[in-house]
């Protein structure tokens, strides 16, 4: 009978590789596009009145909003992507995470362009511009602080090996298999809600919330596979990242952008002072020089 790590890893696995297929990624892809496309045809015959009234109710009136659906779209991958891949490390996740509020970002600076007329143009002022300028220039520095976080993940000290790394990986398979049936369920509860009420209901902000959980919880299961105070510490640090990336998502215009690059300097430095120091506070946990 295999054990629960092995149980685990044998469902997590399989699917994972499904999910890494080139031919699962291309059917994606023309999904996003088909729905894209659907959802400007959609919205353009809603404006000739050519929709049925339940489905009119439903349907915006601005092609805007396709773009708005498009990023959507994007967005769910990723978090599949997030998902998937929790198991190989607590800095890797963060990492998607925050490459995922780069594009929640960059979708509401395109939300922003609902307030403009078809054809577009600024005949009404350049209020409607600041907020997408806002999100924009704050993708950005996320985008910039990203790549100096992989620059440093990428010279960190190792951690576990041998049983204890893959009983650790194995749990967090685990939690990334609950996760994956939270987001589903947590999809087609969204999904029917917003049928039913006519209007969307939030879904990313949701999940994040239960991304600081599962995060809560990874810091709790490494403690009897990395129990030293650096990796206790990187982790809590970690979650805390987390936090204000779901505060960030909460946050109204113009403070989102900020508090998500404040975010992304204190993931910055947590690692920075993590690769600085944990290899010297490791040799002095083992009596080293």
């Amino acid at each position: 009978m295999p054990t629960f790590h092995e149980l685990s890893t044998n469902i997590f696995d399989p699917l994972h590789a499904f999910w890494e297929r080139t031919s699962t990624r291309r059917a994606v892809a023309l999904v996003q596009v088909a729905v894209f496309l659907a959802g400007v045809a959609g919205i353009e015959l809603n404006r000739r009145g050519l929709m049925p009234p339940g489905l009119a109710r439903l349907t915006p009136v601005s092609h805007y909003y396709a773009i708005s659906l498009a990023f959507t779209l994007v967005l769910i991958q990723e978090v599949i992507d997030l998902i998937f891949i929790l198991p190989c490390s607590v800095s890797k996740s963060v990492g998607k995470q925050f490459e995922i509020l780069c594009l929640i970002l960059i979708r509401n600076a395109f939300k922003e362009l609902v307030h403009f007329s078809e054809p577009i143009s600024l005949s009404d002022g350049f209020h409607p511009v600041l907020p997408l300028l806002a999100d924009g220039v704050g993708a950005l520095a996320i985008y910039f602080g990203l790549g100096w976080y992989y620059r440093l993940h990428a010279a960190r000290p190792t951690g576990s090996r041998g049983t204890d790394l893959y009983a650790f990986v194995a749990a967090k398979k685990f939690l990334s298999l609950v996760l994956l049936v939270v987001f589903a369920g947590l999809a087609v509860d969204v999904g029917v809600s917003s049928l039913s009420d006519g209007q969307p209901h939030v879904f990313f902000e949701v999940f994040y919330t239960v991304l600081i959980f599962s995060d809560i919880l990874i810091v709790l299961i490494s403690h009897a596979y990395q129990p030293g105070f650096h990796a206790v510490f990187r982790n809590s640090g970690f979650a805390l990242v987390t936090l204000l990336i779901r505060l960030a998502l909460a946050a109204p215009a113009f403070v989102a952008p900020g508090l998500g690059v404040t975010a992304m300097a204190v993931a910055v430095g947590l690692t920075a002072a993590y690769t600085a120091f944990a290899p010297s506070l490791r040799d002095q946990v083992h009596g080293g020089k």
